[in-house]
């Protein structure tokens, strides 16, 4: 039983620097404050959620194929379709959030673009289908910012590629 247990609470990431993991704290401070900003604009404070959980991936698991920026941008791109549509089809019905998430992730694993931060887009969309129309404009500078400070980030010491190079 024990071994049981022991897969649940084992850590599974490697450690790493200290110096390294403030720098992606840092880059994520920076990030979150250009979106952060973008988000009081376009008086859209809940694309924070997503676009905050995007900030994780990017500066603290930049190797991840889920931090990629063609993951980050399809991701985005699907699941704000889907959110959108869901948000205009039928508006202020909470119960196809489940099927718009669903409907969002399924895509996403189609083309290959997962991006599990996306995954709150049609939630967002649903929560506030008045701002629908803005959420593609705001969701696709909420990702461009987070993946241009991103590259910007890991070039300064110490470095690391990113986007990750293709073997």
């Amino acid at each position: 039983m024990r071994r049981h247990i022991r897969s649940f609470t084992a850590r599974h990431e490697p450690s790493g620097q200290v110096l390294s993991h403030a720098k992606s704290g840092l880059g994520a401070v920076v990030g979150i404050g250009a979106v952060g900003g973008l988000a009081a604009l376009t008086n859209m404070p809940l694309v924070l959620a997503p676009l905050g959980a995007s900030a994780v991936l990017i500066f603290g698991q930049p190797a991840s194929p889920l931090a990629q920026p063609a993951n980050v941008f399809g991701g985005y791109l699907l699941a704000t379709i889907v959110g959108v549509a869901a948000a205009l089809t039928f508006p202020g019905m909470w119960q196809v959030a489940a099927l718009a998430v669903g409907l969002a992730i399924a895509l996403m694993l189609m083309f290959r673009v997962t991006h599990p931060p996306a995954g709150a887009v049609p939630l967002v969309a649903l929560a506030a289908p008045l701002q629908s129309g803005s959420l593609f404009f705001t969701i696709l500078i909420g990702s461009i910012s987070l993946v241009g400070l991103g590259v910007v980030h890991h070039r300064l010491p110490p470095r690391f590629h990113y986007p990750r190079r293709l073997d």
